[in-house]
């Protein structure tokens, strides 16, 4: 039997933060990924957006989480030559019934810790970013965007410097749990075994049904998966915006937005378009052409410029949740000895957005969590 010291499931950028993580701390550390290339699901299907961490509630995972994070994150881009850009993002009230939701946003982020934030009337708004329309906005300085697959590449860079390594095609059918060690049944048709002291679940959209065929852990610490999925539309020509351009968010959702990628180029989404919670495999990412209907409207609250037929489809993106359409958004949820009872044994529930910017962070919040 192949064993090592550290075994990760899941080559995203979380996973890939982690793998590092545990390497550089001395472990000889294995990531094993499913696919043939790292990253190929909710780490390259989002906005690639830094946040600032404005939207959550304080003292969540979250909000801790995004603002230790963004900070963490902007230091490693500046070091390792990783593709980023602090654009920056407005995000505005488009009737006068919106601007005390403005004003709890500021309130909000201020007790995350964010503030470096600016209130705006509408005439500095406009100042800024003339083809917008709005009655007031919150600028956000420290928002960016950032080349996801250069981030991952990165982390991956750091990970096998430190003696660390990947393993593609390599998805985990079972994990058995023991006293020393845990042993994972790896690959496809004839697979092998290999035994770790630790083990993180961090398979993303799959994490609960990893955790459904961990021996030795309880049903109740296995979530039920439900599967959301963003459509994102691009804006045929260059954008007339610098900034990203968020609507007041409702609920979990941050609405259809503006963002930028680092050439320019501007898309609009992701709406949320719940899908049946047995998801198929392969999975739908086909992005519907008729979706786009609905986008205009929404857009032109803050951009009445919009012009007819310019939103092609781009891409789609499915989002982790571990709630329903009918519940509240949870926090993350970071699973480890404390709450199952299973030493060296750490799953990573519903991470989504802000999972990308928290990447780094989520890597010393699990890494504490084992000790």
């Amino acid at each position: 039997m192949e064993q090592v010291d550290a075994v990760v499931v899941g080559a995203g950028v979380v996973g890939l933060a982690i793998g590092r993580a545990l390497a550089q701390r001395g472990l000889e550390t294995l990531v094993l990924e499913s696919e043939n290339a790292i990253g190929t699901g909710i780490s390259s299907r989002n906005s690639e957006v830094i946040h600032a961490g404005l939207y959550y509630p304080a003292g969540s995972l979250k909000a801790r989480l995004c603002v230790q994070g963004r900070q963490l994150l902007y230091a490693f881009c500046e070091s390792h030559g990783v593709p980023h850009q602090r654009c920056g993002k407005l995000v505005v009230a488009t009737d006068d019934s919106q601007l005390a939701g403005l004003d709890a946003l500021m309130g909000k982020a201020a007790a995350n810790g964010v503030h470096d934030l600016r209130r705006l009337n509408a005439a500095e708004a406009l100042a800024l970013e003339p083809q917008l329309a709005c009655v007031g906005a919150i600028l956000s300085p420290s928002t960016g965007i950032i080349d996801s697959h250069g981030l991952m590449l990165a982390l991956q860079g750091d990970l096998q410097r430190a003696g660390g390594d990947v393993a593609l095609s390599s998805p985990v059918q079972r994990i058995v749990c023991g006293s020393e060690r845990h042993v994972l049944q790896v690959g496809g048709d004839e697979p092998m075994d290999l035994a770790a002291r630790t083990v993180i679940n961090a398979a993303g959209l799959w994490a609960p049904r990893l955790a459904a065929v961990t021996e030795g852990l309880g049903p109740t610490h296995v979530p039920r998966a439900h599967f959301s999925k963003g459509n994102y539309y691009a804006l045929a020509g260059r954008a007339p915006f610098s900034r990203l351009v968020y609507p007041l968010p409702q609920d979990a959702w941050l609405g259809v937005h503006l963002t930028l990628d680092l050439g320019g180029q501007a898309r609009f989404g992701p709406d949320v378009q719940w899908l049946p919670d047995v998801a198929e495999s392969p999975l739908d990412y086909v992005v519907d052409p008729a979706r786009a209907a609905g986008f205009y409207a929404d857009v032109r609250r803050y951009w009445p410029g919009l012009p007819d037929g310019a939103l092609q489809p781009a891409y789609s993106g499915i989002r982790p949740k571990i709630h329903s359409r009918d519940q509240p958004a949870p926090d993350f949820r970071i699973d480890g000895p404390r709450e199952h009872g299973v030493a060296g044994l750490v799953n990573l529930f519903g991470i989504e957005s802000p999972g990308l910017t928290s990447c780094l962070a989520l890597a010393d919040e699990v890494l504490a969590r084992l000790r």
